[in-house]
């Protein structure tokens, strides 16, 4: 495949001279086919992005823009068939690309989990590219492809080999790895911006009307460590719930405007998972140290504190601590009828950065390569979600990449989550 007439390339990562960007620059220099695709890096210094071209080898081109030059990201936009970017914080950085994209009719996708950003695209933007066919998928890092596409598998699975519809579902998460700087200071503009309040609304990225006062209750976030029932173990307040949950609660909203409802009165929630020994102390200590490292972050006095032990925007853990990351994702679904089915996402490398990027480029690989197989088929547009936008043909992908994503039957289903 090659680009289209009157486009350069089938794909341009931007942001490619950021510590994730360069990470992505790199997984698509040694993944893509550049038999089958035009693809280039862009960014606003020539200098560094030569200097990443030189280092991946096999980058055929450069493009120059400015996320503050609305000029150039016309003219990038339009050069492109599908645009992914690294490039945040996005409330600050995110929204001209996006315009640029939507007026070019280019398909875009990022890492962002900003859901009160993502909120605005939906007001300003999805009627228009749901009209045009340009698909706009936030949200295709590690925040929020593993739960978005694990809960859409596993709720298929239901509806095809059993017959049921989901009532509710639940994904528990172990994880290890690093940060890196750029999440740190888009989670920082959260605080300063006032968006992390605004983000508490459970259902902020559903469409207007999709959702009834009992699922707003059921579906609040987790505050405090509990004893879960279903698996046997202590649980407690996952990270990233307050962005995955958000934007497994849109795809559910969505595929339900389609004709195609995960199930009567559906019902999500994310959770830490901690096994035995000392299953509850570690529950206990984990959720106060996390609440504590917020807490510095959102006072302004305390981040000056903490703030020279930290990673700044474009560095990030060394090598070695990436390559030792790993993470797990078991979701528990209960159908309609009272039976039980489960689906398990795991993969080796730190989720923040390693995961992340292979999230982020075999989403932008599927959108440029797969777009006759992807859901709703080529002419679904809009703001969407990982789920909606890029289905089955991602979830092969990420098979053929290492990602092992397995769905079991109903009868197994507390076996596995107790392993």
């Amino acid at each position: 495949m090659t680009a289209v007439p009157g486009r350069n390339y089938d794909l341009v990562l931007l942001g490619a001279t950021g510590f994730v960007g360069r990470l992505a620059a790199s997984y698509l220099a040694h993944h893509a086919d550049t038999g089958r695709l035009a693809w280039a890096i862009a960014g606003r210094d020539r200098n560094k992005l030569e200097a990443v071209r030189a280092k991946c080898g096999s980058i055929p081109d450069v493009v120059l823009a400015d996320t503050r030059d609305p000029a150039s990201l016309d003219r990038l936009a339009a050069s492109a068939r599908v645009l992914a970017t690294t490039a945040g914080p996005f409330d600050l950085y995110g929204g001209p690309v996006v315009d640029a994209c939507v007026r070019a009719r280019t398909h875009y996708l990022d890492i962002t989990g900003e859901t009160v950003w993502v909120k605005g695209l939906i007001d300003r933007y999805h009627e228009r590219a749901a009209a045009e066919g340009t698909r706009i998928v936030p949200c295709c890092g590690f925040d929020s492809v593993p739960s978005d596409l694990g809960s859409f598998l596993l709720v298929r699975h239901l509806q095809e080999k059993l017959h049921a519809r989901c009532l509710w579902m639940k994904a528990y998460f172990k994880a290890y790895g690093g940060w890196n700087g750029g999440t740190l200071a888009s989670k920082i503009h959260n605080f300063d911006s006032g968006q992390s309040e605004r983000s508490r609304d459970s259902h902020i990225l559903d469409p207007a009307g999709a959702i009834s006062g009992k699922l707003i209750e059921r579906d609040q976030d987790v505050r405090g460590v509990l004893l879960d029932s279903d698996i046997g173990t202590w649980v407690g307040p996952f990270f990233m719930a307050p962005t995955n949950t958000r934007v497994v609660r849109r795809s559910a909203a969505l595929y339900a405007e389609w004709g195609s409802a995960y199930g009567p009165d559906f019902a999500y929630q994310e959770f830490l998972r901690y096994d035995a020994p000392l299953a509850r102390i570690k529950a206990v200590g984990v959720t106060a140290i996390l609440a504590m490292f917020d807490r510095a972050l959102e006072t302004p006095a305390l981040r000056r504190l903490v703030m020279p032990l930290l990673p700044k925007p474009g560095q990030g853990p060394s090598a070695s601590t990436m390559e030792k990351g790993w993470f797990t994702c078991e979701l528990l679904a209960r159908t309609d009828d009272g039976r039980l089915a489960h689906a398990r996402l795991r993969d080796r490398g730190d989720p923040a950065n390693r995961v992340t990027v292979k999230c982020l480029c075999e989403s932008a690989l599927t959108v440029a390569i797969d777009v006759d197989a992807l859901p709703g088929g080529p002419a679904r547009g809009g703001v969407l979600t990982p789920a909606t936008a890029l289905g089955e043909p991602l979830a092969a992908r990420l098979r053929k990449a290492g990602m092992q994503i397995e769905i079991g039957d109903a009868a197994d289903a507390t076996a596995h989550l107790a392993e």
